[in-house]
């Protein structure tokens, strides 16, 4: 799980309410008043944890106090004190510490009284040194997702934000960066990004945080409506209503606010010019109408579309682009914005949770690592439905992973495999190249100029070879193209550093 909680940790630590985490540690304290048991368990485990033991159960309460385990390991049955008690005291004494029972009865009641006691798991004898260590792995693994699921409630409430938006990932802080010089001027701002990453909520927050932010905020979504509707809607008209009424028009409407144009990539070619006609001049001629209307609205347009490239297809304007996009703010999709995602999902859980009046507070670490795994094709938006769904379904106060949907559960990395077991079938090297840059292509949603720059190549060699591999023409949205066989891999991962993309080709013998 990628949560960034080094900062929150350290905090917590200041605070005397944890110790720091070491990620790199895997202490393993052994109590058990036989040291023959405890140096068999050091000699056969040493190499894969740092294990010390204790005898004493005074002593080990003493080791516990001092030091951050991340597991105590006790036997059940011992002089003064036996493995039950001790349990019971070392999560009175380091409530996050898991505490593994060894115990020679494994019944039941044995079973049972050791998970009231707090136990995390208990372990028979004679105890096996490959079912203790993947026991172990197990414990210390959970641990740490709790701990960061626990600090993750408190980085939603620290974590900065602008407006409504929430993010700490190097992409939104660059994002926050940007509206934040642009929100006093007046210059026109176009918003990039996939269906679902929040583009008109960036929108709505640059218009609250401009000196707009008292006047209209009229949007206009230029997919929905055919074109006289969409003329209309947008410019107005003088005979609306039989020939008796007049109609504002959303420019109009938006006089001394924010215009949004929403979906801009989807509007007619045939509404292009009237559009680049009223941004430029400042003024509108509603239909029917025989003088202009002047209007003074910020404009702010939105587009899931790769517009560079339909600008060059000829399906959108050269000078309407250039006119709306004076200032341009590109959303990275949710997959690539880090622990972004977890901290979206608390808040989601926060608000949900209060709306529906139901004590849930959080995400068990399994549903936090499925909600930080899955590749989230929709986006914020989807993220929220899946939320929103498992809040009304839970019975728990933390999401389970058994409360989120079937394809969040069930998902895998997607992987580009070529079946190399057979030196016969191994395939060139532009082969690989051309599967590549047509995965990653796919990836991004066809957007050509998303995909250049991840690949780090320009754009009109991009362009030359996706001519070259049939798969010239751009189309919007899209998920990422799979195809697989066994043997070896070629994993593609797409990532998010400094602010930047890149990509990874991993060969994995298989």
């Amino acid at each position: 799980m990628s949560v960034d909680v080094k900062e929150s940790a350290a905090q917590e630590n200041e605070r005397g309410s944890a110790a720091p985490i070491d990620e790199a540690s895997r202490r393993v304290l052994v109590v058990d008043d036989d040291p023959n048991m405890c140096e068999l368990i050091a000699a056969s485990l040493g190499k894969a944890f740092e294990i010390r033991y204790k005898t004493s159960v005074e002593q080990a309460l003493a080791e516990v106090a001092a030091t951050d385990f991340d597991v105590v390991v006790t036997d059940l049955r011992m002089p003064r004190m036996g493995g039950l008690e001790l349990c019971a005291r070392v999560k009175d004494q380091k409530p996050d510490v898991p505490v593994v029972v060894m115990t020679a009865f494994g019944n039941f009641e044995t079973a049972v009284a050791a998970i009231r006691a707090g136990a995390y798991d208990f372990i028979t004898k004679p105890v096996q040194m490959d079912e203790l260590r993947l026991v172990l792995d197990r414990v210390i693994a959970h641990r740490k997702l709790e701990r960061e699921v626990r600090l993750l409630r408190r980085a939603v409430t620290e974590s900065r934000s602008f407006g409504g938006l929430l993010g700490e990932s190097p992409s939104m802080r660059a994002t926050y960066d940007i509206l934040d010089r642009v929100s006093g001027s007046e210059a026109a701002v176009l918003i990039t990004g996939e269906r679902g990453t929040g583009k008109d909520l960036v929108a709505r927050t640059l218009h609250e945080k401009s000196k707009r932010s008292g006047k209209p905020f009229v949007t206009v979504n230029c997919a929905t409506s055919p074109d006289p509707l969409l003329e209309i809607e947008m410019f107005g008209s003088s005979a609306a209503s039989g020939g008796r009424a007049y109609k504002n028009g959303a420019f109009v409407e938006a006089n001394g606010g924010t215009l949004l144009l929403d979906d801009i990539g989807e509007l007619p070619i045939s509404v292009q010019a009237k559009v680049l006609k009223a941004v430029s001049e400042g003024k509108v001629r509603p239909i029917g109408a025989v003088s202009d209307t002047p209007f003074n609205a910020r404009v702010v347009a939105t587009t899931h579309r790769d517009l560079a490239s339909m600008v060059e297809e000829q399906r959108f304007r050269e000078d309407l682009y250039y006119r709306i996009n004076v200032v341009h703010v590109p959303l990275l999709p949710l997959r690539a914005r880090g622990s972004d995602k977890l901290l979206l999902a608390q808040r989601f859980v926060e608000h949900f949770a209060a709306r529906a009046g139901k004590p849930v507070v959080g995400l068990t670490p399994e549903a936090a690592q499925k909600i930080d795994d899955y590749a989230w094709p929709g986006n914020v938006r989807e993220l929220s439905n899946c939320i929103e769904r498992a809040v009304a379904l839970t019975r728990c106060e933390r999401l389970t992973v058994e409360d989120l949907p079937e394809k969040v559960r069930a998902y895998k990395p997607a992987q580009v495999v070529f079946p190399v077991e057979d030196p016969r079938e191994i395939v060139p090297l532009e082969e690989v190249e051309r599967r590549y840059i047509l995965h990653v292509f796919e990836a991004v949603g066809r957007n050509r100029s998303l995909a250049s720059q991840l690949l780090g190549v320009d754009r009109k060699t991009l362009y030359r070879k996706l001519e070259k591999y049939g798969a010239g023409k751009t189309r919007g949205g899209g998920a990422a193209g799979r195809s697989g066989s066994q043997g070896s891999v070629v994993e593609v991962q797409t990532v998010e550093r400094g602010g930047a993309l890149r990509g990874s080709l991993r060969f994995l013998r298989g």
